[in-house]
């Protein structure tokens, strides 16, 4: 890697072994690398992720559903090994043109619905169900402000700071000090939020709350990154006590299990075909 004091960009790019725990992934085209047919379950409702805090959002979700009582929440959920390149293949690519984890496919009615990034999935399932999203409009509304606030900001908590804190080959000074700036000033936006409302949205627990829940509450509950000291998380103690309380649920704790595979043995259910999986 060259000398990021001294690097001058060319004037057209071209791409370059970067390093990175991510370097054997990334590529500037999009498309299938390999043809491969998708496992396809007993359920209507056939999930495709990792337990990334994107993946997370949706098993949540379906885990909420179920706890309802909605039947026709039942899924499967398939492992994607992300860093193995598994969101590449043919079939894969077909669901999500975009290849990023997760991906769900409907195929309860006459034709499968294809539906991939999480906030989209999020939404279908809510009107699907009519379930976490308000009718009215103004509740309605300020619960889409937040979805797609988390939607917008994400990228910065996870592709800038968590990337460049955690996962590039080498601790660039501007970088981290830069997306550790936007980091803090999007949890002071949310504890002010909090200070106000029981939930992100309002008093009602929403999509928005799932969607937010595994980044920021990652961040101030779990120490995702290992970075809690350095962002000095324990300042931001609204969002802590939404964190607990939305981590307390019981659809949330097992919605956190499914298509994990890293920390403790009994929170890693790899793949989630009945509710038994996850007893």
């Amino acid at each position: 890697m060259a000398d990021q004091n001294n690097y001058v960009p060319p004037k057209v790019w071209v791409p370059a072994a970067s390093g990175g725990t991510f370097a054997n992934i990334n590529r500037p085209v999009a498309g299938p690398t390999h043809e491969k047919e998708l496992p396809v379950g007993k359920h209507p409702l056939q999930l495709y992720s990792l337990a990334t805090p994107n993946g997370v959002k949706v098993t949540i979700m379906l885990e909420e559903l179920l706890a309802l009582g909605h039947a026709g929440a039942e899924y499967d959920a398939w492992l994607i090994k992300i860093n193995d390149g598994e969101q590449f293949s043919s079939g894969f690519v077909d669901i999500n043109p975009n290849s990023k984890i997760p991906a769900l496919l409907d195929r309860s009615g006459t034709e499968p619905v294809r539906v991939f990034e999480s906030g989209s999935i999020l939404v279908y399932l809510a009107e699907k169900f009519g379930a976490f999203l308000p009718t009215e409009l103004k509740a309605r509304t300020e619960t889409f402000n937040w979805l797609f606030w988390q939607m917008g900001s994400a990228p910065f908590v996870g592709g800038g700071f968590g990337h460049f804190y955690a996962y590039a080959p080498e601790k660039i000074e501007y970088a981290i000090n830069r997306y550790a700036m936007e980091a803090k000033r999007q949890l002071d936006v949310l504890d002010r939020q909090l200070a106000q409302h029981r939930f992100v949205a309002g008093d009602e627990y929403t999509i928005a709350d799932m969607a937010i829940w595994p980044w920021y509450g990652g961040l101030v509950r779990e120490n995702i990154y290992e970075a809690a000291e350095f962002l000095s998380v324990h300042e931001y103690k609204n969002v802590k006590r939404w964190a607990d309380e939305v981590g307390a649920r019981p659809a949330v704790i097992r919605g956190r299990k499914v298509n994990r595979v890293r920390g403790k043995p009994e929170e890693q259910v790899p793949e989630r075909h009945d509710a038994t999986d996850l007893d």
